[in-house]
């Protein structure tokens, strides 16, 4: 398990410097969300339809939680891809959060710089 230095480097770059908080503020404007970071929780808040996602690191488990469609969504580190993805299918953040969002919002989405 990586030391919680690290971990807490790993996961300001991830939602940081690859810019997943820059692009869902640019993603707004043509969007039915908005993005808000509060001590290092990222939330996106929707107005049609309802909802709420928070995106928020977990130190004590070394991963970035996903909370989104009822769904908890735990990405861990990886070194190969050097982002945290999912486990279960190897998605990066920014990409599962494009796909979240465009499910809930019924279409697609895109994130990427």
């Amino acid at each position: 398990m990586m030391d919680e230095l690290t971990f807490r480097k790993n996961a300001v770059h991830a939602i940081e410097s690859l810019s997943l908080k820059k692009s869902l503020i640019a993603a707004e404007e043509g969007g039915d969300f908005e993005a808000e970071e509060q001590n290092g929780v990222l939330n996106v808040i929707f107005n049609e339809p309802p909802g709420k996602f928070v995106i928020t690191p977990n130190t004590p488990v070394r991963q970035i939680w996903i909370s989104a469609l009822s769904t908890s969504f735990k990405l861990d580190w990886s070194e190969a891809a050097n982002d945290f993805v999912l486990a279960k299918d190897g998605t990066a953040l920014k990409p599962l959060v494009a796909r979240l969002i465009g499910t809930h919002l019924g279409q697609e989405v895109n994130l990427l710089d």
